[in-house]
């Protein structure tokens, strides 16, 4: 575990009702001792358990708890602490906590703060464990899971209920190790990131295009993950839906030549060039001013000529900046990445399969990452997850060609 991976990190800390909530407040110490701010939420139940005082003086700060409290919100409020927030962990998260969270419950302050933040989440669950075995916890919890959440444990072990099994939650100190390995670095403060992220539309006429099925989620957890690690972020996307994330910068266009003119203005300076986006590789010839209409004629012939290549015009550049590659493949995945790489001068390039459901307009994915001296495979995860290790293995890359 990185002994810096927690350093200045926001992580709001959200106690729920279980016997194993007298371990946050030894979890809060160890979390600070790894020099992160944290700030406390308890649920009514979690009162019962430890006093806010407790856990309020250990922080450093007040406890939150009502979710209609006109000093809290006036104070903090849970959608300011929810933008605050790099973290948000749960620790011990009972079974009622694991079912309000998956069926998207925000009637109290700790589920209304999750639902707000699109801040990464991290949860460790603490229960019996027949609770912790029930066909519905489980259901919940790959629930959970397929939204990005990080499931910490649980450990297995005596019980406070004097049974024995699955369902105890882990050590503060396993914990915190946990999360450390879940944080992207903060090594990217004061740098300046730029990605591309989801397709191009390239217009036949003015109601017609030819695209690809890019969702543009990758691209868009990329962007999460660098301003994670602090960069100053700029996010150049295609016609997507989805939300800008929170410290991005965003801008929008829709053509190839469009998007190449938006990467040549603010690539110059910037620290590292990530090119996720699926830019199209043709684009009609001719746009007709009009809609074309469908006649008798059996077929009709569309002319194209090769739209403008972004990544060479940045890696062709004076003074060019790291440069991330993405390749996207029906067959060849290895072989067609090794080409790109060396064809296009890249320091890195992430490739994976597409087709018949993979890749494009999921929420999961799978990496190979090549550069010049090595290789890895990121396993099949989350689109956020897999972004937060393939950043982290970016700024090694990074680190390492600007060191030596």
């Amino acid at each position: 575990m990185s002994e810096q991976a927690l350093h200045n990190k926001k992580i709001v800390l959200g106690v729920t009702g279980s016997i194993a909530a007298y371990k946050s407040a030894d979890l809060v110490r160890r979390l600070r001792e790894k020099g992160a701010d944290v700030r406390v939420v308890m649920t009514k139940a979690a009162c019962e358990f430890i006093t806010p005082l407790t856990l309020q003086t250990l922080s450093g700060h007040p406890v939150a708890i009502e979710l209609l409290d006109a000093d809290q919100e006036a104070a903090m409020g849970h959608i300011k602490l929810a933008r605050w927030a790099d973290w948000i962990l749960i620790a011990p998260a009972t079974a009622d906590t694991l079912a309000r969270l998956a069926s998207g419950r925000a009637d109290d302050l700790l589920t209304a703060l999750c639902s707000a933040s699109e801040s990464p989440l991290a949860i460790a669950p603490a229960m019996n464990n027949k609770m912790w075995q029930n066909e519905a916890t489980q259901n919940n919890i790959r629930h959970l899971r397929s939204q990005s959440a990080q499931i910490l444990g649980p450990a297995s072990g005596d019980q406070a209920c004097g049974e024995q099994g699955e369902g105890r939650l882990l050590e503060p100190n396993d914990i915190v190790e946990a999360l450390a390995r879940l944080v992207v670095p903060a090594q990217l403060q004061g740098k300046h990131v730029v990605i591309t992220a989801g397709p191009t539309y390239e217009p036949i006429d003015p109601v017609r295009f030819i695209g690809n099925r890019s969702s543009g989620k990758m691209g868009f957890a990329m962007a999460v993950a660098a301003a994670e690690a602090g960069a100053d972020v700029t996010l150049i996307s295609g016609p997507v839906n989805l939300p800008t994330p929170t410290r991005v910068s965003r801008i929008d266009i829709e053509t190839a030549q469009q998007m190449h003119d938006e990467v040549m203005a603010h690539v110059q300076g910037c620290d590292l060039f990530i090119a996720c986006a699926a830019v199209a590789d043709f684009r009609p010839q001719q746009f007709e001013r009009n809609k074309i209409k469908k006649t008798k004629q059996e077929q009709l012939q569309l002319i194209l000529t090769p739209t403008l290549d972004i990544v060479s015009a940045v890696t062709d550049g004076d003074k060019r900046p790291f440069v991330v590659g993405f390749a996207a493949e029906t067959n060849a995945v290895e072989a067609y990445a090794k080409d790109k790489l060396k064809r296009k001068k890249l320091d890195m390039i992430a490739a994976n399969q597409v087709g018949d459901g993979v890749g494009f307009a999921v929420n999961e994915n799978e990496l190979q990452v090549f550069w010049e001296a090595g290789s890895r495979i990121l396993p099949m995860a989350p689109k956020k997850q897999l972004a937060r290790d393939l950043m982290t293995l970016i700024i090694e890359q990074y680190n390492a060609k600007n060191t030596t």
